[in-house]
């Protein structure tokens, strides 16, 4: 996950910083030399580590601080106001012309960086709001590129307008128009052709289709795990063609984040989205103050909160509760809870939003999403009859349900075993449950007792 091993090293050194009654200047010089490091070493652009830890030093130096009976947690006060202004302080919105106009976007960005699947990511996310997008693939040049579209666009419910290969992209750009005038799509978003690298026609290509379309916005998608590259690419690309805003893909791999630091400071251009997987709703609102939480340890409760609000169906959330209080469920109702929790971003993605969580999730078993997966399969290698009636099982149902799954019949006693005892706790705990939107269901269990994941 982005930002772990930075996380994890700033909350060491303001660890230290906390158990300090005062600190001198020297105390504050030594944290943020390490602070330093750690930005560093998270692929941080240099003169912008430098700018900040200027920043962070100037004011932590000063009376307020040394004087101060927590100083420590002043200390991490301005660095979260200092991450948050170097991100962006505001969070930036698409900018859309009125819905009885149409909005040109010009999606551009290297190949590999999800570009196309991003494209119908915004298309999905504008039709959520109430306008009309039209997708438009202008990229004749890679295999498959107009078919991907269509895919991810069908997925969306979006439309794509294609005249296929062997077309210049400026006429299809201005054809995409005339067809969204007549048939009253407001947004048109087009999907450019990347390259493997920065090239001149590329460029060129962008700056004729701006002229001939008259682009509103051009969003440039840059992959957060090529680290300070993605800068360097939203430099050049600010400089030749002109961007409006950057998303940042797959900054849930394996990335040291970086980029999300460096991009704003280094272009001047906001962050407005960022991919942390393949579904519509892992491309999230880019939000400073909630990443500099994240980075600082701190959780982002709202942006948990808002994908539960968009994942979890309430319907199923206040019937699911009902079950639980008369201790009705069964192995169909704890798979569709599993299911629900994994569109979340699984447990380890819920736990890193919650404050504090971030610091020790790495000890807790129950955060094992590989775990859950195991638990999955054992019920899905169970017949219906048996989902739906627990008592039938017996030994030699047992067996075969571990053949099936691949486990060893150690583990699906277990889980029959911890299944029944969640059964029995509820029936003595009715009241657990609580009756409020988003409580059914058995994310509400998870601090009551353990699960078998």
């Amino acid at each position: 996950m982005a930002f772990e091993s930075l996380s994890d090293k700033l909350q060491n050194v303001f660890k230290s910083l906390r158990g300090k009654g005062r600190l001198t200047e020297a105390d504050v010089k030594a944290a943020l030399k390490e602070v330093k490091m750690a930005l560093l070493e998270a692929d941080v652009s240099f003169k912008v580590v430098k700018q900040f830890i200027s920043s962070v030093q100037e004011r932590a130096v000063g009376e307020e601080v040394l004087g101060s009976l927590q100083p420590g947690q002043m200390v991490i006060k301005i660095v979260n106001e200092e991450l948050i202004r170097l991100m962006g302080s505001d969070t930036t919105e698409i900018a859309l012309r009125p819905s009885n106009e149409i909005t040109v976007i010009m999606m551009a960005g290297l190949q590999g960086a999800g570009k196309t699947t991003t494209t119908a990511k915004i298309a999905g996310k504008l039709k959520a709001k109430g306008r009309k997008p039209l997708l438009v693939a202008c990229d004749v040049y890679r295999p498959a590129a107009i078919q991907q579209l269509q895919i991810n666009g069908q997925r969306q419910g979006v439309p794509v307008f294609s005249m296929g290969e062997h077309q210049d992209p400026v006429n299809i750009a201005r054809a995409s128009l005339e067809h969204a005038a007549k048939n009253g799509y407001n947004v048109v978003i087009l999907d450019t052709a990347g390259r493997l690298h920065v090239d001149e026609d590329m460029m060129q290509e962008l700056v004729r289709i701006r002229e001939a379309v008259s682009v509103g916005q051009t969003l440039l998608v840059v992959d957060a795990m090529t680290g300070q590259d993605a800068v360097n690419v939203a430099s050049m690309f600010q400089e030749k063609v002109g961007v409006d805003g950057v998303i940042l893909t797959k900054l849930d791999g394996d990335t040291r984040g970086g980029a999300a630091l460096s991009i704003r400071a280094v272009t001047g251009k906001p962050i407005l989205y960022i991919g942390m997987g393949e579904k519509l709703s892992d491309l999230e609102q880019f939000y400073p103050d909630r990443m500099a939480s994240r980075i600082l340890g701190m959780g982002d409760v709202l942006t948990l909160i808002e994908k539960a609000e968009l994942e979890l169906d309430e319907e199923k959330a206040r019937a699911m509760s009902q079950k639980l209080r008369k201790a009705e469920f069964d192995y169909n109702d704890f798979l569709e809870q599993m299911q629900q929790i994994k569109k979340m971003g699984g447990l380890g993605g819920i736990m890193s939003m919650l404050p504090g969580m971030g610091q020790i999730k790495g000890g807790i078993p129950e955060a094992d999403d590989s775990a859950m997966n195991r638990v999955e399969a054992i019920i899905l290698s169970m017949t219906k009859e048996e989902r739906a009636n627990p008592s039938l099982m017996n030994l030699s149902r047992k067996q075969r349900i571990a053949k099936g799954a691949g486990v060893d019949i150690s583990e699906v006693n277990r889980i029959v075993k911890q299944f029944d005892q969640m059964k029995k706790m509820m029936k003595q705990l009715p009241g657990m449950m609580g009756g409020k939107k988003g409580r059914g269901g058995l994310g509400g269990m998870f601090g009551k007792m353990k699960l078998p994941f």
